[in-house]
């Protein structure tokens, strides 16, 4: 049996490096997981005031991660946090209040920027805004990847190699969490 796993590569951008780092993810999981690979693009604002008569793309968004046995975040940074899309899908997923699709589900968090210091305060931001909305989050291994600018061919294929062996310790560990969390 293989646990669904939900992977939000936080940015919109159609050739971001977040849902290029998903991909290679999704291509290098053990056979314990199946990842599905999306991004926030198309979740309209979250608005309180339609709660009671919630957007289809919200019920759609809640209905995926409830079905998921597990949820791994990989964002870039903007302005030191997350991008306001990414914000904006947990601020959906985690509503209506006490009932967040993300409630139970293993968390792990992946942050990347072309510079050097890897986006680890985006990080740190879905640290602190998880907690309370979401199951428990991976600890180790932090990852936190700089100078991914070069990463990638222009098919989006992860071609350097220091990576691949970051990126396959990660999610090893994360099928061991998920796997840890659904006993």
């Amino acid at each position: 049996m293989a646990y669904n796993i939900i992977v939000i590569a936080g940015s919109v951008r159609k050739a971001g490096f977040s849902l290029k780092i998903a991909n290679a993810l999704a291509k290098l999981a053990p056979s314990s997981l199946k990842l599905e690979v999306i991004t926030p693009a198309g979740i309209s604002f979250f608005n309180q005031d339609l709660e009671g008569a919630p957007p289809a793309d919200w019920l759609a968004f809640r209905d995926k991660l409830q079905k998921a046995d597990g949820v791994i975040f990989v964002t870039p940074e903007y302005n030191r946090s997350i991008p306001g899309a990414l914000k904006n899908a947990i601020d959906v997923a985690s509503r209506p209040y006490g009932k967040s699709s993300l409630n139970g589900k293993p968390v792990g968090i992946i942050s990347n920027s072309p510079g050097p210091l890897g986006g680890v305060s985006a990080a740190k931001h879905l640290q602190t805004i998880l907690p309370g909305i979401s199951g428990p989050i991976m600890q180790q291994p932090e990852t936190y990847l700089n100078a991914i600018g070069d990463a990638f061919d222009a098919e989006g294929n992860l071609v350097k190699e220091s990576l691949k062996p970051v990126l396959q310790a990660y999610i090893d560990a994360f099928a061991v969490h998920v796997a840890k969390h659904h006993g």
